[in-house]
Parts: structure tokens; C-alpha cells; sequence
């Protein structure tokens, strides 16, 4: 559901300056210009980190797509593995809800379902240089992952969790875009609003 949302948000890596006094300026100069080198090599190594694990989810959300559900299951699983708890949260919010729709037990589905969002949450928190466009990119991830807590609840007939979940994705629709994707979020938020007050079966 939230494919072109995923596509906003890349982390940004950036180094820091440092200043120096005018009585060290030649010797501080080349200091920093060897510190800048240094930091410029690890920052490449990390972006290209980042980009390669990126390439590597969207490779096994393609297989997904393809029709072979079992396998990307596995690798999804292997990724998410490898990440650990300590990776980045815009990986393991995208992992954990591509996992989510391999699930065959809907108990399951929410799990990973909740991950996602506690992930997108932490992303949402981090400072803007760690985001690209920022927080406000991060929280436009909100509307549907809620909206998939409450179809999940929903699903497992716990009604009133899935009406405070669809409450919270109505309550986070001003981070859309209004464009195709933004458009959607909101109109399947408002069919399960509907559906959850009992004016649809």
C-alpha cells in the first residue's frame, strides 16, 4: 500500500566541520582537509551501505510481486535478520511491512504490521539530516500504516483496536501529498471508517 511513500524516504549521510583558531590556521587547515578526506571516504561507505541494502529489499519486493510469496518470505526474514534491531529504521519499517503481506496468519500479519509502524515512528523522530525531506516525509508513512493496523484488527475481530487505529490514520492525512497515492490512503480510509460504523458489510 505504500509503495511510492517508500520512494521519498532515503537516509542522507553528512559529515561535520570543525572550526580552528587564527593562530593554527595553516596546521588546522590541512587537519580538517585530512579529517574532511577521512570523513568523505566513510560517509561514501556508508551511503553505498545504505544504497545496497535498499537495492537488495527492492529486489526481493519485486520477487514478491512476481507471484513467489514463499521465497520472499525467506528473504525478507534474511534481511531482517541481518538488519538486527539496530538498523536503520526506514529499512526495517519497509522490510516489516512487505513481511507483513507474506503472512498467512493474520495474528502474524499484525505483528509485523506493528513493527512497520513502530519503525516508521522512530524514523519520524530522527533529526532532518538523517531523513530525506525530514520528518514530514517520515510521518506521510503514518496514515497507511495505521490504516493497515485497523484492517488488521478488523480482520481478527478486535473492533475496537481497529477504530482507534483508523482514528489515528484520520488523524495523520495532513502529511499526504494530495496527488495519486495521498488520494488513495485517504478514500481506503474512509471505506473502512464506514465499514467499522456498521454503514457497509
Amino acid at each position: 500500500m505504500v509503495e511510492e511513500a517508500w520512494a521519498g524516504a532515503r537516509r542522507v549521510l553528512g559529515g561535520a566541520g570543525r572550526g580552528a583558531s587564527v593562530e593554527e590556521a595553516v596546521a588546522e587547515h590541512e587537519e580538517q582537509a585530512e579529517h574532511e578526506e577521512c570523513a568523505e571516504r566513510q560517509g561514501g561507505r556508508e551511503r553505498t551501505a545504505d544504497d545496497a541494502m535498499t537495492t537488495r529489499i527492492g529486489q526481493v519486493i519485486m520477487l514478491h510481486h512476481g507471484g513467489d510469496r514463499e521465497e520472499a518470505r525467506g528473504r525478507f526474514l534474511a534481511l531482517w535478520s541481518e538488519l538486527g534491531e539496530g538498523g536503520h529504521p526506514f529499512h526495517r519499517c519497509t522490510l516489516a511491512h512487505y513481511m507483513a503481506d507474506t503472512q498467512d496468519d493474520p495474528a502474524d500479519e499484525l505483528a509485523w504490521d506493528l513493527r512497520a509502524l513502530s519503525a516508521a515512528e522512530e524514523l519520524a523522530g530522527l533529526p532532518a539530516a538523517a531523513v530525506h525531506g525530514g520528518p514530514p516525509a517520515a510521518r506521510a508513512f503514518l496514515p497507511s500504516l495505521h490504516l493497515n493496523l485497523a484492517a488488521d484488527y478488523d480482520r481478527l475481530g478486535r473492533t475496537e483496536a481497529a477504530r482507534s487505529h483508523v482514528r489515528s490514520a484520520r488523524g495523520a492525512v495532513a502529511a499526504l501529498a494530495d496527488d495519486r497515492y495521498g488520494n488513495g490512503v485517504r478514500a481506503a480510509i474512509g471505506r473502512l471508517e464506514r465499514k467499522l460504523a456498521g454503514e457497509v458489510t
